[in-house]
C-alpha cells in the first residue's frame, strides 16, 4: 500500500487494562496494520478477542495505549483531551449496534446534534440534515422520536448522524447485530455505498455473512491479528450515484467551532422539556422556599414601614421633638398595674453657670448649628415650647354625659362610662384645626380625644361624641392628680371634650387624650397646693420650631447620636419595635435559609440522578466530539434554567399569596402590613439561580468526567 494512500495506520499498538492486585491484562498485542480510503473493512473475532478495544482506540474514545495510531495524518498518541474531542468531531463517525439515539430528541435533532456541538448556523444544520436523511429514505420521519421508528430506520438515523460532519473514517460497531436479515442487507448496502464514495468504513462484526460483502477482512484473536485478506469478489461501484449519500462537492467543510452558550441553552431546554414533569415538580419545591423568603421579607418591611410611617406622620418637618432616653431601672415595687413614670427635663436645678438642663441642651444644639454655618439659632422664648406625655394604665378615667345624651350605661344604669386612657399627651404646638375630625383644638378646661375613643365610648360618630360634651374625671396617681378634687373659678377639674383629632400615631387603635400643656401645668400646680406629696411638674418633651426641614433633620440626627436624648416618643417606640422586628426578621431569614439549603440538596440529588440516567447519552455526545467543557456547560445550563424557573414561579406565587394576605389583613385588622420591594424579587431570583447553579456544579463535573467507553456500555 502506497504511503500517500494510507488513511489510517497502527504501528506496534499495545493495550493493557489494569486489574486488581496491580495485575494487568493485555487486550491488544503489537498491532501493525494500515487502511486506505474507499475500503469497507470487517474486523471479526470472538467475544473478548480485542476488536471493540481496537475500535475504541481508532475512534479516540480511549487514549491509553502504547505505540502509534496515525489517522488522516494525525498521531493520536499523546494528544490532549481537547485535541481528541476535535478529532472525534471532525475525523470520525460512529455507528453503534444499539443505535444510541437520544430518546427525547426528534430524528432531525438527533442528526443535527453533532453540528450543534460545532456551533453551526441553524439554517445550515437543518439543510444538511434534511438532505442527508432524505437520501437515506427518512424524509417523512423528521419530527418523530426514536421510539417511533423501526430498527432499520434507527440505524439509518445513526448513520446520518455519523456522516453529518463529513468525517474521513466511519466506525461501525456491530451495525447489523440488532436487525433482521432483510434490514441487514439494506444497511450493509448503505455502508458499502459510503465506502465507494471515498470514505474508510471499518465494521466490527461477528457475522461471516457481513464480512463476506466487505472489501477486506481482518481477524483478531487474543489481541493479535491472525488474518488480513482482501475480498477478491468485492466489486466497487464504477461511478458514484447521482444522489450520493456523501456529497463533498456540495458540502464543503467549514472551520468547526465549539458549543456556544446559546446552543447549550437551547439544548438544555430540550433536555428539560423531555423531563418536564420532574423538572416542574423540582422547580415548584424550590419555589416554595423562594415564596417563603419573599413573603417574610415583605411582611417584615411592611411592619417596619407601618411603624415608621406612624411615627413620621405624628411629627412635623418644621419641628424637632426631643425626649429623654429611657434607662433601665429596678422594679419600684408598685406592681405591673402602676403607671409608667415619665422622664422629666430638669428646669429648676441650676448648675454653677446658672443654667438648667434645657438651657445647656439649647446651647449645645446652637453650637452644632454654628459649626455647619447655619444662621438659625434656637431661642427659648420664640421657638421653644414644652410638652408632656406619658403612658398610663389603670387611670380609671370617667366620662359622664348630660341627661338625654347618647352614651353607654354603666352597671348602675347611669349615663357614664369608665375607660382607661392608654396615653396622655399635651397637644403639640403644630397641631391645628386641619387635623380635627370634629370639634376644635382644646384649650383651658378642655381635652381632645383620638378617634379610637369614639368607638370605645359607644358613639356612632365623632360629631355625636363632641355634641354630647361629656365631662371627664381624670385620676393620675403618678402626678397626684385627681381632677374630681379640683374646682376654681378659672380651673375646672372635669374638662369637656372639645374635639376628636385625626392623628395617625403608634396608638391609633387605643383611646388617647390630648391636653393643653398650660392646662396640664395648672392641674399639677393646684394638686400641689392641696397635696403636699404631689411631685414637681416638668416637661417630658421639648419642641423646637426650625427654619427648614433640613435643619430639623440635622438636629434630629444629632440628638439620636447622644446618650441622653432622642427624637419623639413615637420615634423611640418605632425604634424599639423596629429592633424587635429586626430580630424577628433574622429568625425568619434563618428559617428561609434552612429551606433554601434543603432546596439546594434536592436540586443536587435530582441532577445527580439525571447524570446517572443519562450516562449513555453523555457517552454518545462524547463520541461525536463533545468536550468535557461542553458536557459541563450543558448540565450547568440546565441547573441555571431550573433556578430561573424556580425563581419565576416563586415570585408569581409570592405575589398571589401576598395579595391574599393583604385582602385577609385588611378585612380583619383594617391594615395590611405587607410591603414588596422590587429588589426582593431580583434578589430572590438571583438566590434561586445561585443555589441551583451551585447545586449543579458537582453533577455537571461528574458528567464531564465520565469515561466515554464506560458510558456507552452503561445500561
Amino acid at each position: 500500500m502506497k504511503k500517500d494512500e494510507v488513511k489510517l495506520e497502527l504501528s506496534h499498538v499495545n493495550k493493557f487494562y489494569k486489574l486488581g492486585n496491580k495485575n494487568t491484562f493485555q487486550a491488544l498485542s503489537d498491532i501493525n496494520i494500515s487502511f486506505k480510503a474507499s475500503e469497507l473493512v470487517s474486523i471479526i473475532g470472538e467475544s473478548g478477542s480485542g476488536k471493540s478495544t481496537l475500535m475504541n482506540l481508532i475512534g479516540g474514545l480511549d487514549s491509553d495505549f502504547e505505540g502509534d495510531i496515525i489517522a488522516d495524518g494525525i498521531n493520536l498518541k499523546g494528544l490532549k483531551d481537547r485535541d481528541l474531542d476535535k478529532y472525534r468531531k471532525n475525523k470520525v463517525g460512529f455507528v453503534f449496534q444499539s443505535f444510541n439515539l437520544i430518546p427525547h430528541l426528534s430524528i432531525l435533532d438527533n442528526v443535527t446534534i453533532a453540528l450543534t456541538l460545532s456551533n453551526e448556523k441553524e439554517s445550515v444544520k437543518q439543510e444538511k440534515a434534511i438532505k442527508l436523511l432524505t437520501r437515506l429514505g427518512l424524509e417523512k420521519q423528521l419530527k418523530k422520536k426514536p421510539n417511533q421508528l423501526s430498527g432499520g430506520q434507527k440505524q439509518r438515523v445513526a448513520i446520518a448522524r455519523a456522516l453529518i460532519n463529513e468525517p474521513e473514517i466511519i466506525l461501525a460497531d456491530e451495525p447489523t447485530g440488532a436487525l433482521d436479515s432483510g434490514t441487514t442487507l439494506q444497511i450493509l448496502e448503505i455502508l458499502k455505498e459510503i465506502a465507494d464514495e471515498g470514505k474508510l468504513v471499518i465494521m466490527v462484526t461477528h457475522s461471516e455473512k457481513v464480512a463476506s460483502i466487505s472489501s477486506r477482512v481482518v481477524e483478531i484473536s487474543d489481541g493479535k491479528i491472525i488474518r488480513d485478506e482482501k475480498n477478491k469478489n468485492y466489486k466497487k461501484a464504477t461511478k458514484p450515484k447521482k444522489n450520493a449519500i456523501v456529497d463533498n462537492q456540495e458540502h464543503k467543510k467549514s472551520l468547526m467551532q465549539n458549543l456556544s452558550l446559546w446552543s447549550a441553552v437551547k439544548l438544555s431546554f430540550h433536555n428539560m422539556w423531555a423531563s418536564k414533569t420532574k423538572n416542574l415538580l423540582m422547580a415548584f419545591g424550590v419555589s416554595i422556599s423562594i415564596l417563603a423568603m419573599i413573603v417574610m421579607l415583605a411582611f417584615g418591611s411592611g411592619l417596619t414601614d407601618y411603624i415608621t410611617n406612624l411615627a413620621e406622620d405624628y411629627n412635623n418637618p418644621y419641628y424637632v421633638s426631643i425626649s429623654k432616653k429611657a434607662k433601665k431601672t429596678q422594679d419600684d415595687g408598685m406592681g405591673s398595674g402602676s403607671p409608667i413614670k415619665p422622664l422629666f427635663f430638669d428646669i429648676e436645678n441650676k448648675d454653677e453657670n446658672n443654667k438648667d438642663e434645657v438651657d445647656r441642651l439649647i446651647d449645645e444644639l446652637n453650637f452644632e448649628l454654628e459649626k455647619t454655618g447655619k444662621d438659625f439659632r434656637i431661642d427659648r422664648n420664640t421657638n421653644l415650647s414644652f410638652g408632656f406625655n406619658m403612658m398610663t394604665f389603670g387611670t380609671n378615667t370617667s366620662f359622664s354625659f348630660p341627661t338625654g345624651q347618647d352614651g353607654k350605661y354603666d352597671e348602675n344604669g347611669e349615663k357614664s362610662a369608665k375607660k382607661d386612657i392608654f396615653f396622655i399627651y399635651t397637644t403639640p404646638p403644630y397641631y391645628d384645626d386641619t387635623k380635627m375630625v370634629a370639634g376644635k383644638i382644646s384649650g383651658m378646661n378642655e381635652v381632645l380625644l383620638s378617634k379610637a375613643a369614639v368607638k370605645a365610648l359607644g358613639f356612632e360618630s365623632p360629631e355625636a361624641l363632641v355634641e354630647a360634651k361629656p365631662k371627664i374625671s381624670i385620676n393620675i396617681p403618678t402626678l397626684s392628680i385627681d381632677t374630681d378634687k379640683i374646682s376654681t373659678d378659672e380651673l375646672t377639674g372635669n374638662p369637656v371634650v372639645s374635639g376628636i383629632i385625626d392623628v395617625t400615631s403608634l396608638f391609633e387603635n387605643f383611646p388617647v387624650m390630648y391636653v393643653d400643656y398650660n392646662y396640664m401645668q395648672k392641674l399639677v400646680e393646684y394638686s400641689k397646693e392641696v397635696n403636699e406629696n404631689s411631685v414637681p411638674f416638668a416637661p417630658t418633651s421639648l419642641y423646637i420650631k426650625t427654619d427648614d426641614p433640613k435643619t430639623t433633620d440635622f438636629l434630629t440626627s444629632y440628638l439620636n447620636s447622644l446618650d441622653n436624648y432622642s427624637g419623639s416618643v413615637e420615634e423611640q417606640f418605632a425604634g424599639m419595635f423596629n429592633s424587635m422586628l429586626s430580630t424577628f426578621s433574622i429568625a425568619l431569614a434563618v428559617i428561609a435559609g434552612i429551606s433554601l439549603i434543603v432546596a439546594a440538596i434536592m436540586i443536587l440529588v435530582v441532577l445527580y440522578m439525571s447524570v446517572t440516567e443519562r450516562t449513555r447519552e453523555i457517552g454518545v455526545l462524547k463520541s461525536i466530539g463533545a468536550r468535557s467543557k461542553d458536557i459541563r456547560r450543558i448540565f450547568s445550563t440546565e441547573s441555571f434554567l431550573i433556578g430561573l424557573l424556580s425563581g419565576i414561579v416563586g415570585i408569581i406565587m409570592s405575589l398571589v399569596v401576598g395579595l391574599i394576605l393583604i385582602i385577609v389583613f385588611n378585612a380583619t385588622l383594617g391594615l395590611a402590613p405587607i410591603s414588596f420591594r422590587w429588589w426582593y424579587f431580583v434578589g430572590a431570583l438571583g438566590i434561586s439561580v445561585l443555589i441551583s447553579v451551585l447545586s449543579g456544579l458537582y453533577p455537571a463535573s461528574k458528567a464531564a468526567k465520565l469515561d466515554p467507553v464506560e458510558s456507552l456500555r452503561h445500561e
